[in-house]
């Protein structure tokens, strides 16, 4: 079946035992085993959702797959960025998984047994759509034909053509355009960025497109767009980091170094300089904080240095050094936590995102299992 082709290019790894990170480090990329499916389910609040797995050529409808982000875990949507929430339901997402690092604290159900369909890895550290993985793999589409209810096209290298549905709601992206279909008539040929969402024949291999980009210049200001709804959310959380050391001083001053985790515009990271005011807070493996605006300690960065080279998913690669007055009780070694440069917005979050006791709010991880 040609649609198969297409999604040969993501296969799937095998382990004779999972690889299950240890709570407070990377994890590490070699061992992740990647996964893809339909967005069904999001719990936004506590980075945790469910997909429909694509596995062995076909939709698992009857063991949907819950899954939590790793703290460090990141998300692209559009090529740039993204949260949770950001991600419409039905898309297509495509992502690298591992078991939880902590089963006793896990926010989704320990899955003890594999079955077709909800493997034991379930905790992602890194989850895209098709135009970011494909933009961050230099891919396209090539056009074969369009008519008014269907498209077929090639995907880069690859002979075999798929074809896939259309109608009114798809949206069709040029430039800084937004289109319908009665508007295009692009030449066979030409490239395309592809969002696929869900089909009523789902079982059957057929996918629907819910978005074309028609050039380049489309996609670049979906992803602008999505980019700064990005900065703005994480100018409102703060930057999520890892807490590497921690070194005390006298009458409860303290020096923690830290490592900023990936996944985050380069503007973010740029704002963090030697000399610049911060605010740094507690945080749970969810990201979620308690009142950071409140309970967060003020402090000066004293150092930032970068690694060399590329670094792996999940990690950024900038470390900083945060002097504070008065150490708090959550700042440990391998803990989570938000950092706030001095420019940015100091608020508490949305009552709902707050850690108000879990099970108050929002429930626990049983809910996937009623």
């Amino acid at each position: 079946m040609a649609i198969l082709a297409f999604f040969s290019i993501y296969p799937l790894l095998a382990e004779d035992t999972p690889y299950r990170p240890t709570p407070g480090t990377f994890a590490d990329p070699a061992h992740a085993t990647p996964y893809w499916g339909e967005l069904v389910f999001v719990d936004h609040v506590n980075r945790r959702g469910t997909l429909r797995l694509h596995i062995d050529g076909y939709y698992r409808e009857d063991r949907l797959h819950h899954f939590a982000m790793l703290p460090y875990g990141e998300i692209y949507y559009r090529g740039a960025p993204a949260e949770l929430r950001d991600i419409p339901i039905g898309t297509n997402l495509y992502g690298q998984f591992y078991l939880p690092p902590d089963p006793e604290t896990s926010v989704v159900p320990v899955v003890k047994n594999a079955t077709p369909g909800r493997p034991t890895e379930n905790h992602a550290i890194l989850l895209e759509d098709a135009p970011s993985r494909h933009l961050r793999q230099s891919k396209t589409w090539q056009l074969k034909e369009l008519t008014k209810d269907k498209l077929i096209a090639t995907l880069a290298d690859d002979p075999e053509t798929q074809e896939f549905t259309i109608d009114a709601s798809t949206r069709f992206w040029r430039g800084r355009e937004s289109l319908t279909l009665a508007d295009v008539s692009p030449d066979p040929g030409t490239p395309l960025y592809l969002c696929l969402g869900w089909h009523e024949r789902y079982l059957y291999q057929q996918f629907h497109v819910a978005d074309v980009f028609l050039d380049q210049a489309a996609l670049d200001v979906a992803s602008e767009q999505q980019r700064q709804t990005h900065i703005r959310h994480i100018r409102h959380r703060w930057l999520p980091a890892r807490i590497d050391s921690c070194e005390h001083g006298k009458f409860g001053k303290a020096s923690i170094v830290a490592t900023l985790f990936g996944g985050m515009d380069e503007s973010l990271y740029a704002a963090f300089q030697p000399g610049e005011r911060a605010k740094m807070a507690v945080a749970e493996a969810t990201l979620r904080t308690w009142w950071q605006n409140h309970d967060g300690m003020d402090g000066k960065i004293a150092e930032v240095t970068r690694s060399e080279g590329k670094p792996q998913v999940g990690d950024s690669g900038i470390q900083i050094t945060f002097e504070m007055p008065l150490i708090l009780e959550g700042f440990r070694p391998g803990m989570t936590v938000r950092i706030r440069h001095s420019s940015w917005v100091n608020a508490k979050p949305p009552l709902e995102e707050q850690v108000k006791g879990f099970d108050d709010r929002w429930p626990s991880r049983e809910m996937f299992t009623k």
